[in-house]
């Protein structure tokens, strides 16, 4: 395994390309969409995870000595996450051949379930930061509000000449503790062998002291942010909700009902709404603001481009999307190369509907 292992960080490039080109050749399996074929999904899922196994061998390359326990904590809930993903369309065929349509959605539920469970455990481990790419990737951006403290270089913690100088100068006994400070310093300096302090200082620049980073509790977090923090959080937990609540409800109401569609596009706006309204802040408390960082924008831009599944999802693809689909292929099937490759690309959007976990976006 550690031959392996190796061999996969020598060839990083390599193994990615060949993962992307295997990924994208699964969409063209034969019988991939038939409902009594489970070999493609299968082989696509083993693919899936042979790819995730790959990417954390990569991630996990050492690179330093020093790894931070929220790290450390994070890589194990996304590995889980990903294999969730890469697991979740072949455990809907199996469950569909077992138990048939209806009673599939029992299995969907349980998978959504454990995606919502690693998901909050992401979000707590991660000190309440915004979940990238559904907490598969680690948010490691410093919002700029946080940025000044962690500026600060980190003195040295014993009596320093500076130290007592800034805390005491303003008395005499001050004064004579910062010079007897200073001058035991000097002594001390003058006393180390030139070669010592050379590998001292080379030491310090090769392995900086590592900056211990705790990340708050939700009590804390919500007591620092205040109301803010709060719509934030509940912003966040909508998401990871929203794919739950649909599945059980379209468990409940079947498929063709209007109430899940409209229910899990509402819980996606008003959860929307609410991140949003966090970088509005006009509360005078400095620590209250919200300023999300480049890649947490990326993210909001991405979740509102998830919307236009909505167009793929029933009851609304049986009325309107499958319709104009249709009428699409007929008015270019006549054109030369183009009418070929329209049908093939509105018969993969067909039956890549029919699962629900490919338009899920989640």
């Amino acid at each position: 395994m550690e031959a392996y292992k190796r061999w996969v960080r020598r060839n990083r490039d390599y193994v990615r390309q060949l993962s992307s080109l295997a990924s994208g050749m699964t969409w063209l399996l034969p019988e991939r969409f038939a409902a009594s074929e489970i070999g493609p999904e299968a082989v696509s899922s083993i693919l899936g995870m042979v790819t995730t196994v790959n990417d954390h061998i990569i991630e996990t390359t050492p690179t330093s000595m020093h790894t931070s326990s929220a790290e450390t904590s994070f890589l194990p809930l996304s590995l889980c996450l990903t294999l969730l993903r890469d697991l979740e369309t072949l455990i809907e065929v199996v469950a569909e051949q077992l138990y048939g349509e209806d009673k599939k959605w029992n299995l969907i539920a349980l998978t959504e379930a454990a995606k919502v469970c690693v998901r909050l455990a992401v979000l707590r481990t991660s000190g309440y930061k915004m979940l990238l790419q559904g907490g598969e990737t680690e948010n490691l951006e410093v919002p700029q509000e946080n940025m000044g403290h962690l500026r600060k270089p980190i003195q040295n913690q014993g009596l320093g000449a500076n130290h007592l100088q800034g805390l005491n100068s303003w008395n005499l006994e001050g004064r004579a503790m910062s010079a007897l400070s200073s001058f035991g310093q000097n002594a001390r300096m003058e006393s180390e062998p030139t070669w010592l302090r050379r590998v001292q200082q080379q030491q310090a620049i090769l392995e900086p002291p590592a900056k211990i980073i705790r990340n708050p509790s939700l009590s804390t977090f919500l007591s620092e942010k205040g109301i803010r923090g709060g719509l934030f959080v509940t912003g966040e937990t909508m998401f990871v909700l929203r794919p739950l609540i649909y599945v059980l409800l379209v468990r409940k109401y079947g498929t063709r009902s209007w109430f899940p569609w409209f229910i899990s596009l509402a819980v996606d706006l008003i959860g929307n709404s609410m991140l949003s309204t966090t970088t509005m802040s006009q509360d005078s408390r400095k620590n209250q603001h919200f300023r999300f960082s480049k890649s947490e924008k990326d993210e909001l831009k991405r979740r509102k481009l998830l919307w236009v599944l909505y167009l793929m999802r029933d009851p609304f693809f049986s009325k309107y999307t499958r319709r104009r689909l249709e009428s699409t292929q007929k008015t270019v099937e006549p054109v030369p190369v183009v009418g070929f490759f329209a049908e093939k690309l509105i018969e993969l959007l067909i039956g890549a509907q029919t699962r629900y976990t490919y338009m899920s976006g989640s």
